[in-house]
């Protein structure tokens, strides 16, 4: 079985291609088939302009066009795109998302904050944790940064802030949003200890692959300040050139190491796992669930008629 997930974030456009397998023993095997990342970054209009401009919409489109003709290539069961931060703030994103329906033939939904963080969720990263721990999962975008404190297995709050590399970058979160945010941490973590970070967004991938670690996935606080420090011991040019990341990343990575460094460091927390998950992975384990209630369904109108 193979599906496709559409994730449009501030500071790039995803596509991914995810194959299915369900093993003889009942364990479901999710393989990443191909991704396909697009930096458009929507954000930077979107969060200085309130509108994404007619050069982006242009792209935008483009994109879609072309994500949709792979799509049909593939032939997948089931795709899903979804927008975020970006479309959401954005007075002419609904008129953009009709003309992508018009133009390339693809549905997008505009997610709000609550939706955005139960799709990284669908990731079932709980299955990956130790029960008699506690969690926060942090997934830094370039629009906001969504928040989950686990227990027990369980989702115990869960909030988004508009806090993300791209509105950093354009001096667009003030001191108060901080607060807001270190506060929330504070009140909802409080009788959730000793906690571990999950690290979620294409950033937080980046930095773990620069520890060169091989024994675990995880990074710690003390290695976080220290890479930040790095990071910022070089410029733009010197980031790309130097330390060979790519010129998306190179801006972005640096306000991103800001955002997981406060959260720990509010949260109190040593390390950071770091799964390599998101919200693409999310749309295709709904779209896989999705697909199997059908099924059933179907087996059991089967059966009765």
């Amino acid at each position: 079985m193979k599906f496709a997930s559409i994730d449009i974030g501030s500071n790039a456009v995803r596509l991914l291609f995810c194959n299915v397998y369900e093993k003889p023993n009942g364990e479901t095997v999710f393989k990443k088939a191909s991704l396909i990342r697009v930096p458009l970054r929507l954000g930077e209009d979107a969060f200085m302009l309130k509108r994404i401009s007619d050069d982006k919409c242009d792209k935008m489109v483009k994109t879609m066009r072309a994500f949709k003709e792979l799509i049909e290539v593939h032939e997948v069961l089931a795709f899903r795109a979804c927008a975020t931060s970006a479309m959401r703030e954005s007075e002419n994103g609904r008129e953009l998302i009709e003309r992508i329906k018009k133009e390339a033939g693809l549905e997008i939904e505009i997610v709000d904050g609550a939706t955005e963080a139960e799709i990284i969720y669908s990731n079932h990263i709980e299955e990956m944790l130790n029960p008699k721990k506690a969690y926060l999962y942090i997934d830094v975008g370039g629009g906001s940064t969504e928040l989950t404190v686990f227990d027990n297995n369980k989702i115990v709050a869960s909030k988004s802030f508009n806090i993300g590399t791209i509105r950093i970058l354009q001096n667009k979160v003030d001191k108060e949003t901080w607060n807001q945010m270190q506060e929330w941490i504070k009140i909802n973590t409080e009788n959730h200890s000793p906690l571990m970070a999950i690290g979620s967004g294409g950033n937080i991938n980046k930095l773990y692959n620069m520890t060169k670690k091989k024994e675990d996935r995880t990074i710690s606080f003390r290695k976080l300040n220290e890479l930040y420090g790095m990071l910022n011991s070089y410029n733009y040019e010197e980031r790309i050139k130097l330390l060979d990341l790519n010129p998306d990343r190179a801006d972005v990575i640096v306000p991103a190491t800001e955002i997981f460094i406060t959260v720990m460091k509010t949260a109190d927390i040593e390390r950071v796992l770091v799964p390599q998950i998101g919200m693409s992975d999310g749309i295709i384990h709904l779209l896989y669930e999705n697909y199997k209630k059908q099924n059933k369904s179907q087996e059991k109108t089967k059966f009765w008629f």
